[in-house]
C-alpha cells in the first residue's frame, strides 16, 4: 500500500524539479521582474490608477499577519522585493511574511513544507500540484467568500468567467488565478533562418532539416561549422500539464499523461503511438546533437543564458511578454534580436495554454475568509494594488520621472515628464523590467486607466496573438485517492522512462517492457479507471 498523504505529490515534485524541468514546475509564465523590456514603445501616463482595494475587503475583518509562500514569479529579493512589501503593507495595513524559494527548486520546498506540516496562510501551486492538494484536504474552499463577491463581479464584467470555472472541482473552488494560464511559442532566431537560407517550417520533416542546418552548418556566421545545436529545453519532459511545453514538435499530438478525449472518457496518452513515436524522434535527434546534451538536467535560466550565448537557435518558451524578454537579452550581447514566433507545425495542430498558477489558502489559515478579501481578492481590484503586482513599485520598477536611461550605451533612451516606463533591473544592468507576478496581458481583469498599457512591444503583442489564435487550455485533471495513492510512483516511473529513452538510449520497446514491468500499466489503468468512475 503506498503512502495516501502527500507521498505521491511529494515524488513528482521531486523528480520534476530535480530531474526533468528546470522551472519549478513552471508556474506562472515566467514572470519574474529580473526579465527584461525593450525601451521603446513606452507612453505618457498622466496619474496612476486609483486603489478599490478598501472596498474589495471585508468589513470589519483585518488579520494583523498573513504568511505566502510563492516562487520567483513575485519580484525577487535581490530585485526590490522589500520595496514591494512595504508597499503591499502601506495598502493593507497588514503585515505580509514572504517565504520565496529559489524559483528553479520551488515545488521541492513545497513539498517539504506540506510535508512538515508548517503551511502558510496562502500558497501559489500550479494544476497538478493544485488538485493533488484539494483532494488532500490541505486547501481551503474559497467558493463561498468568492460567489457574490466584488471579484466575481469585475471578472464577470471583463468575460472571464470561464477561466475560474474552469478550475472548479466537482464545482468548488480551492483557489483563484489572477491570469490566464499562457503557453510557450517557439521561438526561431531570424538571423540564424537567414544564414541558412531557411524559411520558416511548417512540418516536423522542415522544423527537423532546421534544426540540423543550426547544429551542423554555420547559422550565427563566425565562419566555423558544428559549434553549435539546433534546441535545449529544460527537460525532456515538463513538470505540470501540457508537460510537452518546451519541446511541442517531437511530441506533436502525443499526451505524456492523463487527458480527456473528445468522447469525454479520460485516458493515459503515455502508452499509445504518439507517445512513443515521440520518444523515438526525440532519442534520434538527441543521438544527432540536434538537441542540446545537458538537456536532462537544464533549468529554464541556463536555457537562457545559452540562447543569449547565442549556442543555440530554437527555444519554445512563454508567449508575449518573453518575446521581449529573449530580444533584448540578446541585443544587451551584441547579437540579433529578431525572433520569429512559429505558428505550430502540421504535427502538433495547437499549442496548449497551461492553466494559470492559482494562489490557494491553506487549511492552516484561522481566517480564510478575511484572507480571502484582503489578499486574493484586492489582487484584482482594478487600482493601486493590482498596479503594485503589475509592475512593482514606483521609483523602484517604474517611474514617470523624465530621465534617461543607460546614457551613453546602444539602448540610451529618454523619458519626458509623465511618462510611464520601467526602471533598469537590478539584478541585470543595462536592461529594464517589464512587469512584476502579473502579465497586464493575461490579467482576467484589467487596471482601469493601466499606465502601462502602451508600453507592450510590438513583438510581445504579435507573438501572443500566435499563441492566441493557435492554441487551447489543457484539462484540469481532477484528483482521486486512486490518483493519490499511484500517480507519484507512476509519475517518477515515467519520467525515468524518458530519460534512459533520450539521454540514455534504451529502446522504446525495451522501454515499455520495464515500464509493465514497474507496474506502469497497472497504477495508470487504476488511475483512469477511478477518472472515468467520478466523472
Amino acid at each position: 500500500m503506498r503512502k495516501k498523504l502527500t507521498s505521491s505529490v511529494l515524488t513528482a515534485s521531486l523528480i520534476a524539479a530535480t530531474l526533468l524541468t528546470g522551472c519549478g514546475g513552471n508556474t506562472s509564465s515566467e514572470g519574474n521582474t529580473s526579465t527584461t523590456t525593450s525601451a521603446a514603445g513606452s507612453t505618457a501616463a498622466n496619474s496612476t490608477a486609483k486603489s478599490s482595494t478598501a472596498s474589495s475587503t471585508k468589513e470589519g475583518s483585518k488579520p494583523g499577519k498573513i504568511s505566502i509562500m510563492v516562487d520567483g514569479t513575485l519580484v525577487t529579493q535581490a530585485n526590490g522585493r522589500d520595496a514591494f512589501e512595504k508597499k503591499w503593507e502601506d495598502l493593507t495595513g497588514i503585515d505580509l511574511v514572504i517565504n520565496q524559494p529559489d524559483h528553479d527548486a520551488y515545488y521541492d520546498q513545497v513539498s517539504q513544507v506540506m510535508a512538515s506540516g508548517d503551511l502558510p496562510d496562502v500558497i501559489l501551486l500550479d494544476s497538478t500540484h493544485y488538485a493533488a492538494y484539494a483532494g488532500q484536504g490541505v486547501l481551503a474552499d474559497i467558493t463561498d467568500y468568492y460567489a457574490g463577491s466584488d471579484l466575481e463581479k469585475r471578472v464577470n464584467e471583463a468575460g472571464h468567467q470561464s477561466i475560474v470555472d474552469g478550475i472548479r472541482i466537482d464545482g468548488k473552488l480551492y483557489g483563484f488565478a489572477p491570469t490566464r494560464g499562457n503557453g510557450c511559442v517557439t521561438y526561431v532566431k531570424k538571423k540564424w533562418l537567414d544564414n541558412c537560407g531557411l524559411s520558416v517550417p511548417t512540418n516536423f520533416d522542415e522544423y527537423e532539416k532546421m534544426l540540423e542546418a543550426f547544429t551542423t552548418g554555420d547559422p550565427d556566421g563566425n565562419g566555423t561549422n558544428g559549434d553549435t545545436y539546433g534546441v535545449s529545453a529544460a527537460g525532456f519532459i515538463g513538470g505540470e500539464a501540457p508537460y510537452t511545453n518546451y519541446l511541442p514538435e517531437f511530441y506533436g499530438m502525443a499526451h505524456p499523461s492523463f487527458y480527456k478525449k473528445e468522447d469525454g472518457t479520460w485516458a493515459d496518452g503515455f502508452t499509445e503511438d504518439a507517445m512513443k513515436e515521440a520518444l523515438q524522434k526525440m532519442q534520434d535527434a538527441y543521438n544527432n546533437g540536434l538537441i542540446d546534451k545537458e538537456t536532462l538536467t537544464n533549468g529554464t535560466s541556463d536555457c537562457r543564458n545559452k540562447f543569449y550565448a547565442d549556442k543555440f537557435g530554437v527555444f519554445t518558451y512563454w508567449a508575449g511578454t518573453w518575446n521581449t524578454n529573449l530580444k533584448t537579452n540578446l541585443e544587451a550581447n551584441g547579437l540579433d534580436g529578431e525572433l520569429v514566433a512559429l505558428p505550430p507545425i502540421s504535427e502538433v495542430g495547437t499549442y496548449v495554454e497551461r492553466i494559470a498558477p492559482i494562489w490557494c489558502i491553506t487549511s492552516a489559515c484561522k481566517d480564510p475568509e478575511a484572507v480571502y478579501h484582503n489578499f486574493i481578492e484586492s489582487m484584482l481590484d482594478g487600482g493601486d494594488m493590482e498596479l503594485l503586482w503589475t509592475y512593482g513599485v514606483e521609483g523602484t520598477h517604474w517611474s514617470v520621472k523624465g530621465e534617461t536611461l543607460f546614457a551613453g550605451q546602444p539602448n540610451e533612451v529618454t523619458y519626458k515628464e509623465g511618462e510611464f516606463h520601467m526602471l533598469e533591473n537590478l539584478e541585470k544592468a543595462g536592461t529594464q523590467y517589464t512587469k512584476n507576478h502579473i502579465d497586464p496581458m493575461l490579467a482576467l481583469v484589467n487596471i482601469k486607466d493601466d499606465p502601462g498599457a502602451a508600453t507592450v512591444a510590438e513583438e510581445a503583442r504579435k507573438s501572443a496573438e500566435v499563441f492566441n489564435a493557435n492554441s487551447k487550455v489543457a484539462d484540469l485533471v481532477p484528483n482521486t485517492d486512486v490518483m493519490t495513492q499511484y500517480n507519484g510512483d507512476l509519475t517518477t516511473l515515467k519520467n525515468e522512462i524518458v530519460a534512459k529513452v533520450v539521454a540514455q538510449n534504451l529502446s522504446v520497446e525495451d522501454a515499455y517492457k520495464e515500464y509493465e514491468a514497474g507496474h506502469g500499466a497497472e497504477w495508470s489503468k487504476a488511475i483512469v479507471d477511478s477518472l472515468n468512475a467520478a466523472k
